[in-house]
């Protein structure tokens, strides 16, 4: 087992701490230059895509924090503008290039403007050729390994040595003691590893984010237990397969023994976390999700398509009968469980047979909610080369008609919980004044109802009176 403090032997390297304290120093450098300004500079941080980068937005809050700036909520008089983005999808990276474009406005009016673009999209090398040869107003371009190196890149642009593109590829390290600037002080989230070695034949993530890296448990637990002692309430533990955890470390804790470890830390909060891959989803997992009461009783279990063939194009490395067995076994453990998945219509040479048993899967699992896309090609990836037969219409075709059927799975099973009593957590304000606060259950299922605002990061009961296919409504007990 390991022992708090003792070293690990790892596979993964880990940046040198002198590195991170030069890069502390950047930020002392950059904060001088900032306090000799007449007011205090702004920066925005526009954040695309998925709870990952979320998390290293507000890493980058953190080191503008340190560097002197404040933080705003538009880029609307900001002195530097970060857009942290998501190559997952065709669409999302067509709305950034429209987003970065729509910049250069600014940047006319404001030439001494910073604007910065990281994230997945600025690594792969198509995307930051794109932006090197199409938007000069564009000042930095880094991808997600030099994220620990933003101070430096932002002092060598103040010190106008050029425009900077750091996006060399990289299996990727660790760097800790970066400042952190969270977005709230009730849900916090908690990266334990990053990475993937998955590699999806549709998927970009391996090729961005590098090999799969695990943060030391030591560490993950001190933060986990310096955001209960805050007051957090709803911490969720990331990585793009947490079931990996732990497998580059030199120690026996893999991620169903840091799941009982952060169990087992003083305080009123419920542990989550994301993602699953169905591959390495153990019944330890399941055990130890339903004998710790801080665990939430939800998982986000992608199965992507419910036929084995396609399955097999897809590189997930099991079948749509092992997923069942899976699923089976979970609920053999934890009746109530809240479970959500990834599905992708239209992968290259799907038949509409083959989405058939997609159809038939969701019918038999019955997912409380399901996160749909059309499949969209992505440029290195194997998939984006493959046969691709099937028309737009009929793929959209087959999307309505799955997005349909989840929609009439989600609201009958939202109408189970009519007459029940949840302990929930007020997360915040709603846009709605008959129901002007919202609430999660431990299964994170969004509740409207009508309160004080000064419930907000409190649990409460409430018993829920009626629902929508996308939301629950309750009052309070």
């Amino acid at each position: 087992m390991y022992m708090e403090g003792l070293p690990l032997e790892r596979k993964t390297p880990v940046i040198p701490e002198e590195d991170i304290r030069k890069q502390k120093e950047f930020c002392a450098d950059v904060r001088a230059m900032n306090e000799r300004l007449p007011r205090v500079p702004l920066a925005w941080v526009d954040t695309y895509g998925c709870q990952q980068n979320e998390a290293d937005s507000e890493l980058i809050r953190g080191m503008l924090v340190e560097m002197g700036y404040e933080i705003t909520d538009s880029e609307k008089g900001a002195d530097v503008i970060v857009i942290n983005t998501c190559a997952i999808r065709e669409h999302a990276e067509q709305r950034v290039f429209g987003n970065i474009g729509a910049l250069v406005h600014g940047k006319r009016k404001n030439p001494s403007q910073i604007i910065c673009i990281c994230g997945c999209m600025a690594q792969e090398p198509h995307v930051a050729q794109r932006i090197r040869q199409s938007y000069q107003h564009v000042d930095l371009v880094f991808g997600p390994h030099a994220l620990w190196r933003f101070p430096e890149f932002l002092r060598r642009i103040y010190l106008r040595r050029g425009r900077v593109f750091e996006t060399e590829n990289s299996d990727g390290a660790i760097a800790e003691g970066l400042p952190v600037r969270r977005s709230g002080a009730i849900k916090a989230w908690v990266s334990i590893m990053y990475g993937c070695n998955n590699f999806c034949s549709y998927c970009i993530v391996p090729h961005v984010r590098g090999r799969e890296r695990s943060r030391e448990p030591e560490i993950i637990l001190r933060e986990i237990r310096e955001l209960a002692e805050q007051g957090y309430k709803d911490i969720t533990l990331l990585g793009q397969n947490v079931n990996s955890y732990g497998k580059d470390l030199g120690c026996d804790i893999d991620f169903p023994t840091l799941l009982e470890m952060a169990n087992d830390i003083p305080g009123d909060f419920l542990l989550r976390f994301m993602t699953s891959h169905p591959k390495d989803a153990t019944e330890r997992l399941f055990d130890v999700m339903a004998k710790c009461e801080k665990v939430a009783p939800v998982i986000h279990l992608p199965f992507q398509s419910g036929n084995t063939r396609v399955l097999r194009e897809m590189n997930r490395r099991y079948t749509r009968e092992q997923y069942l067995e899976k699923v089976a076994a979970l609920r053999a453990r934890i009746p109530n469980v809240v479970l959500t998945s990834d599905v992708i219509v239209g992968f290259p040479g799907e038949t509409t047979p083959e989405f058939e048993d997609t159809l038939s899967l969701i019918e038999q699992v019955r997912f409380d909610a399901l996160f749909t896309f059309i499949y969209s090609p992505r440029k290195g990836t194997p998939a984006a080369e493959m046969p691709d037969p099937m028309s737009k219409e009929e793929k959209a075709a087959n999307f309505n008609r799955l997005v349909e059927a989840q929609n009439r799975i989600s609201l009958e099973k939202h109408q189970a919980y009519i007459g029940t009593v949840q302990h929930c957590l007020v997360d915040g304000e709603g846009d709605d004044p008959r129901n002007n606060l919202n609430a999660r259950t431990p299964g994170n299922r969004l509740v409207h109802f009508n309160g004080d605002a000064s419930l907000i990061g409190r649990y409460v009961d409430l018993k829920i009176t009626d629902c929508s296919t996308w939301a629950l409504f309750g009052e309070l007990v």
